[in-house]
């Protein structure tokens, strides 16, 4: 897979790393992680994910955040 092919963040494992290409969630959910720094360009790794996949753990600008697959299907990134 090309690194500038965009994903969902819901497909990153653990270990792997991508850059936020765009939010396709609206309302109060955006507006909350953008909050938290989840926006375009910002660096994102995927922590842990639990033993059925939801939610996962991703670090984002430091700090460690849990989302749900269908939070994180709406994220979208491009692998670094």
């Amino acid at each position: 897979m090309s690194s500038s092919a965009t994903l969902p963040l819901s497909k990153l494992r653990e270990g792997q790393k991508g850059q936020v290409s765009d939010l396709l969630l609206s309302g109060e959910m955006r507006r909350r992680l953008q909050d938290l720094g989840l926006i375009p360009g910002t660096c994102v790794s995927c922590l842990y994910q639990s033993a059925f996949g939801d939610p996962c753990a991703y670090s984002v600008r430091g700090a460690a955040i849990a989302l749900r697959q269908t939070d994180s299907k709406k994220i979208l990134i491009k692998l670094c």
